[in-house]
Formats: structure tokens, C-alpha cells, sequence
């Protein structure tokens, strides 16, 4: 059993499990019913995601330092109580079943993802 960290829209791989997307809005343009099949997510947690304001920050960050200050923020919401306990179900629910969680950005090193990814991993997650 395994958990992945993926890019939303892209082919599922074998035994990826269910997908959830953990972004602040579903894909322009797609409709609701055709989220699963066109590889998207098969289910929404946007309680995952930076907030609007911190989306912003995220895609303002030209240097390093920006990238780290929106870190450093993101850190700091998903230590909030709903966040929290999402990452410590997802990281158990890891260890019994196969899920992905993923975003749109193509550089998981300049997404939230990555972010999320060492969260998990502090709590003990399975990662592939």
C-alpha cells in the first residue's frame, strides 16, 4: 500500500488508488462527471490547498526566498486543526490502501505538493 504524490491531469499509473485533488479549483472546463475519466481527481479536498491569498504567493515567487516566505505560510495553515487531521488520516490511511494526492503544477518542486509531501512523510505515510 502507497501513497503518491501526482500531477493532476496526467495518466493514472497502475494501482494508483483513488486520486484526490488537493487544489483550490476543480479543472476550467471540464465537467464535474468527467473529473475521474479524464484523469483529474476522483475526489475534491481543497481544505489541502493554500488559501487564495497564499495561491497568489505561490505563483509570484520569483526567487528563492519568495518561494520559502510561501513555505514557511503554507506550513502554517496546514498546522491548523482540519488540515492536521486530514494529513494524519491521509498518512494513515497509507498504510492500508493505495491513494494519490496531487496538483496541476508541472514543477512539484515549486508546488505545494512538495510541501505536503514532507508533511506526510513526517507523519509516517507510506510514499512511493
Amino acid at each position: 500500500m502507497v501513497l503518491r504524490i501526482v500531477r493532476l491531469g496526467t495518466p493514472r499509473l497502475p494501482h494508483e488508488g483513488t486520486r484526490i485533488g488537493t487544489v483550490r479549483r476543480p479543472p476550467r472546463g471540464v465537467r464535474k462527471e468527467r473529473y475521474a475519466e479524464e484523469d483529474w481527481f476522483d475526489a475534491w479536498l481543497p481544505e489541502l490547498s493554500p488559501s487564495p491569498d497564499l495561491v497568489a504567493k505561490a505563483h509570484a515567487a520569483a526567487t528563492e526566498a519568495d518561494w520559502k516566505a510561501f513555505a514557511r505560510a503554507f506550513r502554517t495553515e496546514m498546522g491548523e486543526p482540519g488540515p492536521r487531521h486530514l494529513l494524519d488520516l491521509l498518512a494513515t490511511l497509507s498504510h492500508g490502501a493505495n491513494l494519490s494526492i496531487g496538483c496541476y503544477c508541472e514543477d512539484e518542486a515549486r508546488c505545494h505538493r512538495s510541501i505536503l509531501r514532507e508533511l506526510l512523510v513526517a507523519r509516517g505515510a507510506v510514499l512511493d
